[in-house]
């Protein structure tokens, strides 16, 4: 099961501010929105999209989650972080 791009959004300050003390970039950020590897709800008006992410020398493999109120227009990516706790947030559902 492919999940849904989210392609109309913004990011709010509090999002930008966070996405650059992480030192994730908004074009990474901007990747996960727009090809998720997964997708869904959280609560209502609020989804999380994932992908799984290379960073870091050596390379590690991350869960990079993105948090998105989708109940206003456009919709306000909230924050965004990396985790290596894939087992945790990482759904292994058909």
């Amino acid at each position: 099961m492919i999940a849904e791009p989210l392609r109309d959004y913004v990011f709010t300050p509090h999002a930008r501010f966070e996405i650059e003390r992480r030192g994730l970039g908004e074009e990474l950020v901007r990747g996960v929105l727009e090809a998720p590897g997964q997708r869904w709800d959280l609560q209502p008006g609020r989804h999380v999209l994932q992908s799984k992410i290379s960073m870091g020398e050596p390379p590690r493999v991350y869960v990079l989650r993105v948090i998105v109120d989708v109940d206003k227009q456009p919709n306000e990516v909230v924050t965004a972080y990396r985790s290596s706790k894939i087992d945790k947030y990482w759904r292994n559902e058909p």
